[in-house]
């Protein structure tokens, strides 16, 4: 009993110590310098050990998904419809690194090896590149469609942005045939293979690049076209005439009014020797109208010695119209002239 007593008289007493100030401030001050020469030398091994810590910085990139399928078979796989096309990828590593990085050079691949065909919903795996770290990456998940490889052959069509409103350009395209290649519910979607608009100057010559059209014109995305590119050259001189006229069409006849109309293309160009071409103002059409909403071709009379470069044609809407009632005269009688003739009197 008297020796717990003792100690805690002596906890007590220490406890009383330190509440007086000029006992805690003799304590700091004891061997003052030796206390700061640690603090510094603490703080400067936390400053070196956590300087690449707080070195790093993040910075986020969209990256292209890649397809990886090493399915074996007789029949070659392509995938279609990735959605998303892209996933963000949230990389930390010192800022001069990430400065030399871009979307293109970090790798996020979708493994559909032995996924049946049709669709899939399969994780993404980023590979990060050397002296980063990958925090986050947003989807983890991507969704697509596996199917058999297709490869159709198809004509290269010509495309020209602005076609010359004064003189008939003239090119030449090789090759004049092109492959078009990926998934099968994809590539039967292509109607057509066009050529990337190039202005040329006559006897000039360019690579440009085919486009993938579906059946509305638009372009179709996720196949691939062999060779990628043609050549087109320009081999007109530039010094044929062509002048642009205005379409007019023939009136409807009687008993039938058009209601709505619309001339595709509004204006034809036409060739012929400049005297010619100087004398004409309009090229008049002739369609064939009946009731209801149609279109049809527009025959042009365009004169002897020229010649229209572009068909013509015409969407319209026609309705029948009732013919206006004949006049009435009235007679001396009351009656009208048409009823005295009937009635075989005479005014």
């Amino acid at each position: 009993m008297s020796g717990g007593s003792g100690h805690d008289g002596g906890l007590w007493g220490a406890a009383q110590r330190w509440l007086k100030p000029r006992y805690v401030w003799g304590r700091i001050i004891h061997n003052l310098l030796p206390k700061v020469l640690s603090l510094v030398v603490a703080l400067t091994l936390w400053f070196v050990a956590t300087a690449d810590r707080r070195a790093n910085v993040e910075q986020g990139f969209d990256v292209p998904v890649t397809v990886r399928d090493t399915t074996g078979g007789r029949t070659r796989r392509a995938t279609s419809d990735l959605n998303p096309s892209t996933v963000r990828v949230t990389l930390a590593g010192r800022p001069e690194r990430l400065r030399e990085l871009s979307g293109e050079t970090i790798e996020a691949v979708v493994d559909v090896t032995g996924v049946p065909e049709g669709s899939f919903n399969r994780p993404v795996t980023v590979q990060v590149p050397s002296g980063t770290i990958l925090r986050r990456q947003a989807p983890e998940q991507v969704q697509g469609f596996v199917d058999a490889q297709l490869t159709r052959t198809l004509a290269v069509t010509l495309s020209v942005a602005s076609p010359s409103d004064t003189s008939l350009l003239r090119y030449d395209v090789a090759p004049t045939e092109a492959a078009v290649s990926g998934a099968g519910r994809v590539v039967s979607t292509v109607r057509r293979l066009i050529t990337s608009p190039a202005p040329l100057l006559p006897g000039e010559a360019s690579e440009v690049k085919l486009i993938a059209l579906d059946e509305n014109g638009d372009p179709v995305e996720g196949v691939q076209t062999s060779p990628a590119s043609v050549t087109v050259r320009r081999i007109d001189t530039g010094e044929l005439p062509v002048k642009s006229l205005r379409v007019v069409l023939n009136d409807p006849p009687a008993g039938l009014r058009i209601t709505s109309v619309s001339v595709q293309p509004s204006t034809v160009r036409v060739v012929a020797a400049p005297e010619l071409l100087g004398r004409l103002r309009e090229a008049a059409g002739t369609v064939a109208y009946r009731v209801g909403t149609y279109t049809a071709p527009v025959t042009l009379r365009i004169p002897a010695g020229a010649q229209a470069l572009e068909d013509v044609s015409v969407r319209l809407t026609v309705e029948r119209v009732a013919p206006a009632p004949a006049a009435r005269v009235p007679t001396r009688q009351g009656t009208t002239e048409g009823s005295a003739a009937v009635n075989g009197s005479a005014p």
